[in-house]
């Protein structure tokens, strides 16, 4: 039995939707759908699910938000007639769309992801008939009926431990189970989105509860290559990976898989299969608990800008009981999550995501830091890139960490800091963000020198 998930590029439009239900149709383990939103057509193409933003937002805003939600109805129309479907199917998705806009809007965050779900539930929908039209058996299943249980954290949710067993039910049904991505219902009955990107993390909740033999995510690649082909033509292609190596791939800027997604199917043992909606026939990139296929010492190479550092001195810090825990005790006050803490004897950086570190919260903390910690030293550097270099097998070679070091010499990139895990199956170095792409190919000039 295989679960087989579709993101946002392979349901743009009615030709993908066909390339999407001649790939289910043409394996019968198939038998479980997971559905993104639609996403761009083209380059300069807005996603459904930003459209559907944009509807919430007018709403929020005072006005009807009637001339954004047409934006979305043209594109669930253009599919729905181009596959030539029953009327009927665009009735019942024009009638959801404009129940959910006149909703209450008195609780922001509820009415975002009540809107916002909009985008895979009537996509899910949408795709059923067209297997059916098809000549499949296909049947929508909502995540409310099939108990799709996650905590009441609007935009940011997590599974809760009930929804495997209330999910495992869906192994037994007849035909197809299309199932929409990205949300799922509180404990209360709400509809509650799991982060940006959420359906492959859907899918790996399923898979998981069904006991797949295998978790199928279909995009627009190929496979995973060893670093971004953006940033470093040719790059080479990987056959496999392992849970870890892309869990930090993915935590570091890899766009293929969304990082939390991993979490159910590793827990329950269930290999993926990374593949290419517009070339199904291309093996993809498998990953699994145990790679095969021998790499080096480095798998990958990835790097996500938008970092930045608050650095701490003060002197005999490391004779000081409690002063890290006092240190991230002012940041969990603040409801600000912290990245990594790189440190020295006397000194400690904290690493966090600019977005959630504005300027008046740096204002705030710098202020506690400096009267509760009577610290020496306190600044804050902006504008960072984490890069990683990813690989099970760092932690058997011997120089690893020279050789990364001497390549950003080469390349004229300094080092910010950096930080090595407990696992070894990760080294992280931080680095000004405009100087991020120069070191990607530094590195993977070095580690992977024959395939230039």
């Amino acid at each position: 039995m295989k679960v087989a998930k579709f993101g946002g590029s392979s349901v743009a439009d009615a030709d993908q939707i066909r390339k999407v239900c001649a790939i289910i149709t043409s394996d019968p383990e198939r038998r479980v759908v997971v559905v993104s939103a639609p996403g761009r057509r083209h380059p300069k193409d807005t996603k459904v699910t930003d459209l559907l933003i944009a509807c919430a937002e007018a709403r929020i805003a005072g006005v009807s938000g009637r001339e954004e939600l047409d934006g979305v109805l043209a594109r669930y129309r253009e599919i729905a007639v181009a596959l030539e479907l029953d009327p009927e199917v665009m009735e019942n998705i024009e009638t959801d769309l404009r129940r959910r806009l006149d909703g209450p809007t008195d609780d922001r965050d509820r009415f975002l992801d009540t809107m916002k779900a909009a985008g895979e539930d009537n996509c899910a929908r949408l795709m059923a008939a067209a297997l059916r039209a098809g000549g499949a058996e296909a049947r929508y299943v909502s995540p409310k009926e099939a108990g799709l249980v996650l905590t009441e954290e609007h935009g940011n949710a997590r599974v809760l431990p009930e929804s495997y067993e209330n999910l495992a039910h869906l192994a037994d049904g007849e035909g197809i189970a299309v199932f929409p991505g990205f949300f799922g219902y509180s404990p209360e009955g709400r509809v509650v989105t799991l982060p940006r990107g959420g359906s492959d993390i859907t899918g790996s909740i399923l898979a998981a509860a069904v006991q797949a033999d295998v978790y199928e995510n279909f995009t627009d690649v190929d496979c995973v290559f060893v670093t971004n082909p953006g940033v470093v033509t040719g790059a080479r292609a990987l056959d496999e990976l392992t849970y870890r190596e892309m869990r930090e791939l993915s935590y570091a800027g890899f766009g293929v898989f969304h990082e939390e997604a991993l979490e159910a199917v590793f827990h329950a043992g269930v290999p993926v299969c990374i593949k290419n909606t517009n070339n199904p026939d291309a093996p993809g990139t498998r990953i699994v608990h145990e790679r095969s296929c021998p790499i080096g010492a480095v798998s990958g190479i990835a790097a996500d800008k938008g970092f930045c550092q608050i650095y701490v001195s003060k002197y005999l810090m490391n004779r000081e009981v409690g002063f890290g825990r006092r240190l991230l005790q002012i940041l969990e006050d603040e409801e600000i999550s912290y990245e990594h803490t790189p440190s020295g004897i006397d000194n400690i950086s904290v690493v966090l995501r600019e977005q959630e570190f504005t300027e008046a919260a740096e204002q705030k903390i710098i202020r506690r830091i400096r009267d509760e910690l009577e610290v020496d030293d306190v600044s804050v550097e902006r504008g960072l890139a984490l890069v990683m270099i990813v690989g099970e097998s760092m932690r058997r070679v011997v120089g690893t960490a020279a050789k990364a070091c001497q390549a950003f010499a080469d390349a004229g990139v300094n080092l910010e800091m950096i930080n090595q895990g407990a696992s070894e199956v990760s080294m992280m170095f931080g680095v000004k963000a405009d100087d991020a792409d120069e070191a990607v190919r530094a590195l993977y000039g070095e580690f992977f020198p024959s395939a230039e």
